[in-house]
């Protein structure tokens, strides 16, 4: 009966997931972001620059973003881990090589009305995602946050179209399962919330979500799916369960995500031989796609003291040696074994 029963819950399974799929069925929605501004000619990168140099370096204080004038014809490269300063440094310069006026006053004024204009945008970005699916009562900062993930990319996949397909898929199985397909879909939808802006707060982006909708008062389902979906608490409902599994299909399809596989093992082969390369360490594996490491010393040679010395020494290193986002989370294990026999 039990063999029976597992294996009528396995088609069962299946059947719910493809069948979620095939209804939802959006298109890939890969997207890589490299900024780079156009110029109507060569010698508009002199007067970007300005005078000693007084234009560009004004640019980069207001914007927050450097600018990279190197031999690309007719074209400057815009640098910054945030997209979304980036998007607003890329509207301020555009709009002031098409004007031809470029001073500090002007770059700050032009500055101010990008900003301006692409907050509103955000907002009604977040009020369409929210209106296709049918949400109703999210707190207006949830709503913008929503739409700054339209600039935020993971893995070269657009975060704003990952969680629309995640609330979808979870929304389609919840209500094949008969539970509340409303909170399923607002699960799935916040449950990279904290992705828009992990480049401004402390701590991984489940933290920073779990965060954002505790204090805007979400369901204890909607918490409970954001804090777990990569495994840093336990499920304590089914819908987080759907959202994992939702996450997990978004990002496994072929195309969906992009990244140069050389890069990204190279990335974590650096982690691992920093963290090896600490006296008393007897390995160490990166883990969480990067996002964190976990090292096992001697216990004979590192004593409880040096345990805590040593997690710092180590994730200061990383923030010296390594370019990265987000945040790095360094855990080192001490186990020490006394064996006796009675005999």
């Amino acid at each position: 009966m039990e063999e029976e029963t597992k294996n009528e819950a396995d088609k069962k399974a299946r059947s719910i997931i493809s069948t979620a799929i095939q209804r939802c069925a959006p298109e890939y929605i890969s997207e890589i972001t490299v900024t780079v501004v156009a110029l109507p000619s060569d010698e508009m990168k002199g007067r970007i620059i300005g005078r000693e140099g007084r234009n560009i370096r004004t640019f980069e204080s207001v914007t927050g973003v450097d600018i990279i004038v190197d031999d690309t014809p007719e074209a400057v490269i815009l640098s910054s881990y945030d997209p979304f300063r980036r998007e607003i440094a890329k509207m301020t310069l555009e709009r002031l090589v098409t004007d031809g006026r470029i001073h500090p006053a002007r770059i700050e004024e032009v500055y101010g009305k990008a900003k301006e204009e692409l907050e509103k945008h955000v907002m009604e970005v977040g009020e369409e995602a929210l209106f296709n699916l049918g949400l109703h009562n999210v707190s207006k900062e949830i709503t913008r946050l929503l739409g700054r993930l339209k600039y935020r990319t993971s893995y070269g996949q657009n975060v704003l179209g990952h969680v629309i397909e995640v609330a979808k898929i979870t929304g389609l199985m919840a209500a094949e399962l008969g539970l509340n397909e409303k909170i399923a879909k607002r699960a799935g939808l916040l449950h990279d919330i904290g992705k828009a802006i992990d480049y401004e707060a402390e701590g991984s982006h489940t933290e920073i979500g779990v965060e954002v909708a505790k204090k805007h008062k979400e369901d204890w389902r909607v918490l409970n799916a954001i804090a777990s979906h990569h495994g840093e608490e336990d499920f304590k409902c089914i819908e987080a369960v759907l959202v994992q599994a939702a996450d997990a299909i978004s990002a496994s399809r072929p195309g969906a995500r992009r990244e140069v596989l050389e890069s990204y093992i190279k990335r974590l082969e650096n982690l691992e031989t920093i963290a090896s390369g600490f006296e008393g360490v007897q390995k160490s594996y990166a883990i969480q796609a990067g996002r964190e490491v976990r090292i096992v010393v001697e216990p004979e040679k590192v004593n409880d003291e040096r345990l805590i010395t040593l997690s710092k020494d180590i994730a200061s290193q990383i923030e010296d040696e390594l370019t990265y986002p987000g945040q790095i989370k360094v855990t080192v294990i001490r186990e020490a074994r006394a064996v006796g026999y009675a005999k």
